[in-house]
């Protein structure tokens, strides 16, 4: 079994997800008490997320690629980013470290290729649904990609960073998730792909 190297943190809500999927998946292949060996590096997430507000990728680079390093040196043989948002930066921190990241976007495309979809909708932070570093991958995969118009993108990205990113949970964030869901599939989508793993605590699987 290889040892994963875990960078969470951003935020701690969505880092308890990744950690207990882990597990939960390392059990279900090797039974047991067996668990998953991993090497978790997690970061304050409030200077990462001004960062990303101004815009500030290389500050977030050096950030996510020193703690990248961390866990190489105590371990680790593959990397894992546990947040879409900040795969924004993936490419760099592969260039620095020698073990193999792996890229959330490549993982989710397969995953909707298998389920047998094409044209899906994606929710997220404004940087994951607007910028092209995780729509690429997915269009590598021929996926065909929706998101909600710019307004309800701002609204989403709100949400996710006011409240889901604190553990707050409310009808009314419940609402507005629903109502983007059902607005992409009017549009055509097959599916949607929740790109912030938060989300996954107001929508339905």
């Amino acid at each position: 079994m290889k040892t994963i190297g875990l960078i969470g943190g951003m935020s701690w809500v969505s880092t308890l997800d990744y950690y207990r999927l882990l597990n939960e998946e390392v059990q279900r292949r090797l039974g047991g008490l067996h668990s998953a060996r991993v090497i978790l590096n997690s970061l304050d997430f409030a200077p990462l997320a001004e960062a990303q507000k101004t815009g500030e990728w290389d500050k977030v680079a050096d950030i996510l690629t020193n703690a990248a390093m961390a866990l190489e040196t105590a371990g680790a043989e593959l990397l894992l980013i546990g947040t879409n948002t900040m795969h924004r930066v993936a490419d760099t921190i592969q260039t620095r470290i020698r073990i193999p990241l792996v890229h959330i976007a490549d993982v989710v495309g397969d995953a909707t290729r298998d389920a047998g979809l094409q044209r899906v909708g994606l929710l997220g932070t404004r940087a994951t649904m607007e910028q092209d570093f995780y729509a690429q991958r997915l269009a590598a995969k021929r996926l065909q990609i929706l998101t909600p118009p710019a307004t309800e993108r701002e609204r989403l990205d709100r949400l996710i960073f006011e409240e889901l990113c604190r553990g707050v949970v409310t009808e009314a964030g419940r609402n507005l998730v629903l109502s983007l869901i059902r607005g992409l599939q009017q549009r055509g989508a097959q599916g949607v792909i929740l790109g912030c793993t938060e989300l996954g605590g107001v929508a339905p699987q």
